[in-house]
Parts: C-alpha cells; structure tokens; sequence
C-alpha cells in the first residue's frame, strides 16, 4: 500500500465526524432552544395567548420534570405561613417512628439542590384537592418501617405551621400550630 492510499484512509473516516458533530449540535441547540422556550412560556406571569398556548402544551412534560413554577412565592400575595410535614409511623409493638420531608433551611445548598422537589411535593400534596394522594404516600412511609416482627400498625401525616409576620419581635414569636391532616391503620397486604 502507497504513502497516499495509507493517508487517504486515515482521512475518511475525519470526514464523516463534521456530520455527527453537525447532529449533535444540531441536537443540542434543540434541546436548548426547547427549554428556553418553554421555562420562559411558563414563568412568564401574564396570560398572553401565545405564552399560555405554549403552556398547555409542554405541562405535562414540565411537571413531569419539575420544572414548573408557581409566583405564590412573589407577588401579589406571598406565602405567610412557614409549613412543613411529618409522618409518625406506630409500629404493632407501641414503637413510634417519626419521618420528615426535607426541609430546605435545614439542608446544605448542594443538598437542596437535590432535594427541592420534595418542598414543592409537600406544598401541592398538603392541598385538599390532593387529598386522594395522602393514603399512598402513608403506605409508602409505612413499608419504610416495615419489620418482620414489628410492622406498621397506624399512619399519621402531620402538617406543622408558622405564621410569618414581618420583623417578627422575638417575644411575640408565633406559636407552631399542628394539624394531622391524615390518619389510618395500616393493612398487612400493603406492606409488600
């Protein structure tokens, strides 16, 4: 094999690559341009026809994602309550087993990062139109604890509250009100 025929060969495949990379640019600026589209389409808090279109078509795929959001935490009215919830999970032999969602002021950033779809899970489930959800996720919080010789007798979902008031005086500090929203013992074949 000549000098030209070995180099011609190791040229070809070189140039075939431009081709795949052109596609995956291709590829990513879609992806890009897609995301940018639609996070702009869903943040924006007016009800222009267009931005609402776009809307209605990429909702499922932005709650799928998580990346939806709500301007409850802006303007006009502001959340004025600091919630939070716990399951307590009481077990055939009396013990008592407390879990809670992540809260985000006691985590590091990098851990609320990863964990900020459990505060937004916490906000929608805690709505009474959800409420159909509250026994599935007592189940689940319920097979956490489950024991050969000790499962889950009884589930409860514990909402916990604050009120926030602006410039709160330490001495006035509202009082954490509590509110078990759900409850129900738990049946054997739902522990598998």
């Amino acid at each position: 094999m000549t000098k030209d025929k070995k180099q011609r060969k190791k040229a070809a495949p070189a140039e075939e690559k431009p081709e795949s990379q052109a596609f995956l640019r291709g590829a990513v600026s879609t992806f890009i341009l897609f995301h940018l589209i639609a996070i702009t389409c869903w943040a924006v808090p007016t009800n222009f026809w267009l931005a609402a279109g776009v809307r209605e078509l990429v909702r499922p795929y932005m709650l799928w994602t998580g990346l939806f959001q709500s301007w409850d935490t802006f303007a006009p009215d502001p959340l004025a309550v600091n919630s939070y919830v716990k399951a307590v999970v009481v077990t055939r032999d009396r013990r008592i087993h407390v879990w809670a969602f992540p809260r985000m002021e006691e985590l590091s950033f990098s851990e609320r990062y990863r964990k900020e779809r459990y505060r937004k899970f916490a906000e929608v489930m805690l709505q009474d139109k959800n409420a159909a959800i509250w026994p599935d996720i007592a189940k689940h919080i319920a097979r956490l604890y489950n024991s050969q010789t000790d499962p889950p007798d009884k589930v409860f979902l514990i909402q916990y509250q604050k009120d926030i008031t602006p410039e709160a005086d330490k001495t006035h500090e509202p009082a954490l009100k509590t509110n078990v929203f759900y409850e129900d013992y738990v049946q054997p074949d739902t522990l598998k």
